[in-house]
């Protein structure tokens, strides 16, 4: 990762900054600072050269070095037109003892939800991966999962969808009735807009490194996607930012990371599930019930005619009421 690149993109975000200033800042020579900001704009920047300093007027639509600029967190961004799987590229540098980086893509070709199933990552939405290596226990690597689901559902809302949560990880946008706009349930619980792939390694008592794979059908047109899913163009009529969507979640997720007090009730607060009579299928056998609340690390407790049962992990299926 280029910390060099990155605090030159902070100083450029704060205002006009003199080279002088620029190469101080950074520990490195005036030549090098020239260096960096002619490569910056090779990559789209558009830099002018003021009495003043260096001044950002424009800013590339999408790619590292412009969702590095102005971002709220102390992340770097590996970006890609088009690679198989962010997850795996996210393992490849965690294994290289890389943290605190989100690896990017315009479009995903070997892409894939849980339990290895298919997920279409065409080239339009937001494919991202944030590598962290949280200080807590294995037991509590849940909790980090409902924190993404919790940050891409606000950032959904931000842009103006509004967007829920199915336990555990699901991101759903209600189906609307055609005839009276009134709210309609399928099993799914609503139309899926966001898939959440969380992988980690550890030992007994640490976390040696946690990745959350997050894809948002963001600027995808409905026919690219697969029966029961729906995109952010579809639901506003218009695409979104997605250079400041990213921003936005990977800041939502950081805040989270750091506060896991507040996971459980901001999934609470965003949930589609709570509420709802669900069937969860579990190696055990299913559980019917009511789902009444999420308890750490991001367990469901159903309400059964047999009593309440706490859920760690199954496929989440919302029922019609009876």
């Amino acid at each position: 990762m280029n910390e060099t690149r990155r605090a030159l993109l902070d100083a450029l975000a704060a205002g006009p900054v003199t080279g002088p200033t620029l190469a101080e800042r950074l520990g490195v020579s005036r030549a090098a600072v020239w260096k960096q900001v002619e490569a910056l704009r090779d990559e789209g920047f558009d830099i002018e050269s003021t009495s003043g300093g260096y001044v950002v007027s424009g800013v590339p639509e999408y790619g590292a070095a412009a969702i590095e600029y102005g971002l709220d967190a102390p992340f770097s961004v590996e970006y890609h037109d088009s690679i198989g799987s962010t997850n795996d590229r996210a393992r490849e540098l965690a294994a290289e003892g890389v943290e605190n980086v989100a690896v990017v893509a315009d479009a995903q070709t070997g892409s894939r939800g849980r339990l290895k199933r298919a997920w279409s990552a065409p080239a339009g939405g937001v494919w991202v991966s944030l590598l962290v290596r949280p200080k807590q226990p294995p037991a509590h690597v849940p909790l980090f999962t409902l924190a993404a689901a919790v940050a891409v559902t606000r950032v959904c809302r931000e842009v103006g969808v509004d967007a829920s949560i199915k336990w555990p990880n699901d991101v759903l946008v209600s189906e609307r009735s055609e005839t009276d706009g009134s709210q309609l349930r399928n099993e799914r619980g609503g139309l899926k807009l966001v898939g959440i792939l969380t992988e980690m390694e550890g030992e007994a008592d640490r976390v040696s490194w946690l990745i959350a794979g997050i894809g948002v059908n963001a600027n995808v047109d409905a026919a690219d996607l697969p029966e029961g899913a729906t995109s952010l163009r579809e639901q506003l009529g218009e695409d979104v930012d997605r250079r400041v969507f990213v921003q936005r979640l990977i800041a939502e997720f950081v805040a989270l990371c750091e506060h896991p007090d507040d996971i459980l009730p901001a999934w609470r607060e965003h949930s589609a599930t709570l509420g709802q009579r669900v069937r969860i299928e579990t190696p055990r056998g299913d559980v019917e019930g009511r789902a009444v609340d999420v308890v750490s690390p991001g367990a469901l407790v159903v309400r059964t005619s047999d009593g309440d049962v706490t859920v760690h992990a199954g496929d989440c299926e919302h029922l019609r009421p009876v």
